[in-house]
């Protein structure tokens, strides 16, 4: 809707159950920074936001930990991934597995295409798309 003056995709939520190891995740491991984590004793949570850039300009990721939960969340199946762009998809996922991601799709072609991806898990489960931007077409 490009003639829709005002609005701006700003954030993604996911809820995780160890802020901190999510936090480990997205900022070592995927190179974010952390860019705020606001605890809200009212209603029992906190909320981290990580983004390669500024919350002004960037869309980030706002990882949610309510306070007192111990089950895992069920990822569901309407909720599909993110998606980061990199250049050299395959020393990018070699440096990732280095640091003890999980990447259980390898990187390589799309089934039906040209471009090449990978995937990744967070310490939840959720689903990381890499897509080498140099592999588009």
């Amino acid at each position: 809707m490009s003639d829709a003056p005002g609005f701006r995709y700003m954030h993604t939520m996911i809820r995780v159950l160890d802020l901190d190891k999510s936090i480990a995740f997205y900022t070592e491991v995927l190179g974010m920074t952390l860019l705020r984590r606001d605890d809200y004793p009212g209603g029992k949570f906190t909320n981290a936001f990580v983004g390669y850039g500024p919350e002004d300009k960037e869309a980030v990721v706002e990882l949610t930990l309510n306070w007192g939960r111990e089950e895992p969340y069920e990822i569901g199946t309407g909720f599909g991934h993110l998606a980061l762009g990199v250049n050299d998809i395959y020393a990018v996922c070699a440096e990732l597995e280095k640091r003890g991601a999980k990447i259980p799709r390898k990187p390589g072609p799309m089934q039906h295409g040209t471009t090449h991806i990978a995937f990744v898990e967070d310490p939840d489960g959720y689903k990381i798309e890499l897509i080498g931007l140099d592999t588009m077409q």
